[in-house]
């Protein structure tokens, strides 16, 4: 009788297995810039340092690492070149179980950027060395837009990128028109790097590209340079009454047709301690999230791409406006205290944050 209430029991959890593996995981792609990562030990300074840590990451790639981490199926989209350091980049993205099906090979190097992480009154830096990078010499010929958007559910992809360089702009543009053709969602996390690319320069091509855009996501200096969209907010001072924010949200989606606007108010204090909450708009309803205080800071790199993979996870698997704000934002708040382009924290790890428990106790 023991033998058959156990066979009874296993047969009943391979039926409940059977039923999760038929659960449709949300299939997203994402597509930019794969770099190496050189950070200066500790907060040790750039030109003292004689050795650095070895990371890859950017933009696109690390949203696609938090949402594969969070269940979703995601795919990253890029150009590395054939030798070791790029299969040293390519693996690290394997690790994680990014689908790199979609990677073109070829070109002469990966592109590298150098991290100086601050401490207290003294900023971190970041100085980028990705010119001529097989990514940023890409161009449309190098990928099969109809093959990757085949049963996609959405499509990410930054600012970073088409300030690359025309043959990348031409990249998104191309992507974007192969996206929607296939009733694929696109979000856009607008990224401006004065580094890259004047005001100017990002306003010219980014205005045009937002007639793609379902979902808008940024902070007050995103919005301003690549949009020309300015809140009535003096972050800088702490200032960040979420009614500044609300008029241009509302402007924004009705001059690009953005089904939802996204942003991040983060009050810097110093380098080791910020503020940190997000708003939403999504047509309707205007939401503000909880507000957290991130002191001190680990590693700030990155936060934004965890913010906007935490968005995406939410929206691309039906979940409310308001859950999905509170759980990018958590998410987020998480990346500050990680080390790394990436946000190494599961789903149920940003859900326990997101429902209060941030007391940092043991778990034993």
């Amino acid at each position: 009788m023991r033998f058959f209430k156990t066979f009874a029991y296993f047969c009943k959890q391979e039926s409940k297995i059977k039923a999760t593996k038929h659960i449709k995981m949300a299939k997203i792609v994402t597509m930019g810039e794969l770099l190496m990562r050189l950070s200066s030990p500790g907060n040790n300074r750039l030109l003292q340092s004689d050795r650095f840590d070895v990371n890859y990451g950017g933009g696109e790639a690390n949203v696609a690492v938090s949402l594969q981490n969070y269940g979703d199926d995601a795919f990253f989209v890029s150009k590395i070149p054939t030798h070791e350091i790029g299969q040293a980049a390519l693996n690290s993205l394997r690790t994680f179980g990014v689908h790199t099906d979609h990677i073109a090979r070829g070109g002469e190097r990966l592109g590298i950027y150098f991290l100086e992480t601050g401490s207290s009154l003294r900023p971190s830096k970041v100085l980028y060395d990705r010119a001529h990078s097989s990514f940023c010499e890409a161009t449309p010929d190098d990928f099969d837009f109809d093959a990757i958007f085949r049963d996609a559910d959405w499509f990410h992809w930054s600012g970073i990128t088409p300030a690359l360089g025309k043959g990348t702009a031409e990249c998104v543009e191309q992507a974007c028109i192969a996206a929607k053709k296939a009733g694929v969602t696109i979000s856009c996390d607008l990224n401006f790097r004065g580094k890259l690319w004047t005001t100017e320069e990002a306003r010219a091509v980014m205005c045009p590209l937002m007639k793609y855009v379902d979902v808008c996501i940024g902070n007050e200096e995103d919005a301003e340079k690549c949009l020309g969209f300015r809140p009535k907010a003096d972050v800088k001072n702490g200032k960040t009454d979420a009614d500044g924010y609300k008029d241009i949200f509302e402007r924004m989606a009705a001059r690009f047709g953005f089904k939802y606007v996204v942003g991040t108010l983060r009050e810097s204090f110093s380098a080791s301690h910020n503020g940190w909450k997000a708003l939403i708009y999504d047509g309707k309803e205007f939401c503000v999230s909880r507000r957290y205080e991130l002191s001190p800071i680990v590693d700030r790199v990155g936060a934004g791409d965890s913010f906007s993979a935490g968005i995406i996870h939410g929206l691309a698997n039906g979940k409310p406006t308001k859950w999905t704000l509170e759980f990018a934002a958590a998410a987020s708040a998480l990346k500050h205290t990680i080390p790394g382009d990436v946000n190494l924290v599961s789903k149920d790890e940003v859900e326990a944050l997101m429902n209060g428990n941030g007391n940092g106790r043991v778990e034993r």
